[in-house]
């Protein structure tokens, strides 16, 4: 098997999506038996503009249109997280050892209503609003820092 380290980082982006009252959409994956949350993100299409990418990401798994939606800021730089050894030779086909996301805090300008998770290929089986400073201990272990970081990187609009 090839060493992780060896491998780059798929290119991706991710939305902190935030509500009226402050608090942030995350999701439960379909495909994951784990109890973990997770923000809107994803994979970057080749020269895929990254705010682009990261309200398409929203869209494809929220219902969420852009037009519903008001970027109020981006991390400086991208953040990147690792899969775990056990999981590098199996997602992606093995070409990428994590991901380098650039990440886009987003206020919700619509109404709960508006969310539709059943989308065409949908990949969330819940979702709802939570407190900012929950994230990291919502998501898997693996992606705990980059949830610390982006929280950090937002933290004077939260």
């Amino acid at each position: 098997m090839t060493d992780p380290a060896a491998l780059p980082y798929r290119p991706g982006a991710g939305v902190m999506l935030i509500n009226r009252e402050g608090k942030v959409f995350v999701a439960q994956r379909i495909d994951s038996t784990l109890e973990a949350w997770q923000m809107p993100q994803g994979g970057l299409d080749e020269g895929e503009d990254a705010e682009d990418g990261a309200l398409r990401e929203l869209e494809e798994e929220t219902g969420i249109p852009r037009e519903r939606v008001e970027i109020l800021a981006r991390c400086a730089e991208p953040l990147t997280y690792d899969l775990p050894h056990d999981l590098v030779g199996k997602l992606w086909k093995g070409k990428w050892r994590g991901q380098k996301q650039h990440w886009f805090l987003a206020r919700f300008l619509g109404e709960d209503s508006e969310v539709n998770i059943a989308t065409a290929n949908p990949e969330f089986r819940a979702w709802r609003w939570a407190e900012p400073g929950a994230l990291p201990a919502m998501i898997v272990p693996f992606k705990k820092k980059l949830y610390e970081d982006v929280l950090a990187a937002f933290r004077e609009w939260l």
